[in-house]
């Protein structure tokens, strides 16, 4: 495989997103206990990928400054991921741990989450 190399800003923002759209979303239901996990992107994009029996979906939270929506409230994740787009695409594939990340909140849904394999 080779060490990881970086890809450049725009690219891993990219990455982080499709991967979370395409991934981490479904209908079927989260076993466990609602909750709300962020990703955020140093470079400034940030996502919340909210998770409960209706499944898993997934919001582009709004830009530092600009102001939570009325729908979005960026100060109630129950976990967050925070490293650069390069950092966040490499832990989601596992070539880095992603425990290396900056965690916060309960660590035990990324447990869960590494865990899930939802079918339809």
């Amino acid at each position: 495989m080779g060490a990881p190399q970086p890809l450049p800003d725009e690219v891993a923002l990219d990455g982080v997103e499709e991967f979370l759209t395409t991934i981490c979303t479904t209908t079927v239901a989260w076993p466990h206990e609602p909750a709300g996990v962020d990703y955020h992107a140093t470079e400034g994009r940030s996502w919340r990928n909210w998770l409960s029996d209706d499944g898993a979906r997934l919001d582009r939270l709004p830009e530092p400054g600009a102001g939570p929506t009325a729908d979005e409230e960026p100060d109630t994740a129950d976990a967050s991921a925070r490293g650069t787009a390069d950092e966040l695409l490499l832990g989601f594939y596992g070539r880095i741990p992603f425990d290396s990340l900056k965690l916060d909140g309960n660590g035990r849904i990324f447990d869960q989450l590494v865990a899930w394999a939802p079918e339809q």
